[in-house]
């Protein structure tokens, strides 16, 4: 049996090798490494598969979320509202950009942005949520619209960690997560659902004049070569990892419906353990699984748990052992342990099992027999 991996891409990469080595040729034969017909390509057809009409290709997911702040000019008391349950990126652009991170606090099932908790923490300050779509699903982005119209405020999606997934709303039409709210974000970074072989980023959005700003901003601030109207950065998306994303591009579908059968097994297996609270799927998102993440239960050393796995080379991660608000770098917001009960136990409680597109039974059936075999000794 292969080692097993908390995403395998080499094994991946070895089914589409040969196209992907017949994209790169056409990348080093033109010597068109920056802003290439690649690039183009794959925007296009990333356009047609999300069904937005702007995709603007950066250097990676961070700046995705930063550039479309940028493209806002917020005044510096500006409020951004945040889940405290995310990783930093999606805090840190908000605080680099000299703006203030306002955190939410997140349900207890689907780890999503919790709405009621949101609605109390807006403010005459406040001008966007950033709903984050974690682990592979999307937030109640029909009841977080609603509120934001309510009180004019911009919606930026973190899709990072969903692309792909559908949100279905309660009309029965859907919407690739990203392409809802006024911006979306996301990153290629390897491990990604749709990963690139280095760093790479993107910004969707339906809004001509937002993406015309954008692609200023991404591009030194000019629209025409040496003319700059803006401040700006240096982010672009490479050719070679755009012939990545092309090739994968394609397979993005197939990938998720494997990860969901991952997924599913786990369910079954995890469904004895009274241990174990398994992945919620809400009735208005499809879940594309960027990761497995369960719950244990309050007597669980998750700790033990790991180091019991890795003794018998099962890998395991915590996606994310502590909340935002909590991390040295932002305790100058003020935040306490205590604020936000719910995220605080998560970090103390989550733990994700391996998952990717080519697993197989029997190294689903290794990990599953060492957690099992660990929670029942």
């Amino acid at each position: 049996m292969e080692k097993i991996q908390m995403v395998d891409l080499i094994g991946q990469y070895a089914k589409i090798k040969e196209e992907i080595r017949i994209e790169f040729d056409r990348v080093l034969d033109s010597a068109a490494f920056i802003n290439g017909p690649l690039v183009r390509e794959f925007q296009s057809n990333l356009e047609d598969y999300l069904g937005v009409k702007h995709v603007i290709p950066c250097a990676n997911g961070t700046d995705a979320l930063q550039v479309i702040m940028m493209a806002h000019d917020f005044p510096k008391d500006a409020e951004i509202l945040v889940p405290s349950y995310t990783y930093v990126a999606t805090v840190e652009v908000i605080a680099l950009l000299g703006l203030k991170p306002v955190f939410v606090e997140v349900y207890p099932d689907s780890f999503n942005i919790d709405i009621e908790d949101l609605q109390t923490k807006i403010t005459k300050n406040s001008v966007a949520i950033v709903p984050v779509h974690l682990y592979g699903q999307c937030a109640d982005m029909e009841r977080l619209i609603t509120v934001a119209q309510s009180h004019d405020l911009l919606v930026f999606e973190d899709t990072a960690q969903a692309i792909g997934a559908n949100y279905i709303f309660t009309n029965g039409e859907t919407a690739r997560a990203g392409t809802i709210g006024d911006a979306g974000a996301t990153s290629f970074f390897p491990a990604k659902n749709l990963g690139c072989y280095g760093d790479g980023g993107a910004i969707f959005t339906n809004d001509d004049k937002l993406a015309a700003k954008i692609r200023m901003i991404v591009n030194h601030g000019q629209g025409k070569r040496y003319y700059h109207d803006s401040i700006g950065v240096n982010s672009r998306l490479d050719s070679l990892q755009a012939a990545v994303l092309k090739v994968k591009l394609k397979y993005l579908d197939s990938y998720s419906e494997a990860r969901r059968t991952v997924a599913d097994r786990y369910d079954l297996a995890f469904s004895q353990s009274d241990k174990i609270t398994t992945p919620f799927r809400s009735h208005f998102s499809t879940h594309v699984f960027h990761q497995y993440t369960i719950k244990l239960a309050d007597d669980v050393d998750r700790n033990e748990l790991s180091t019991f796995l890795s003794d018998r080379n099962i890998p395991s991660m915590i996606y994310y052992p502590v909340p935002n608000h909590l991390q040295k770098a932002y305790t100058y917001f003020g935040y306490r342990n205590g604020d936000f009960p719910v995220t605080e136990d998560l970090c103390s409680r989550v733990i994700s099992f391996p998952i990717h597109t080519e697993m197989d039974v029997e190294q689903q059936k290794v990990i599953i027999d060492g957690v099992l075999g660990y929670l029942t000794s």
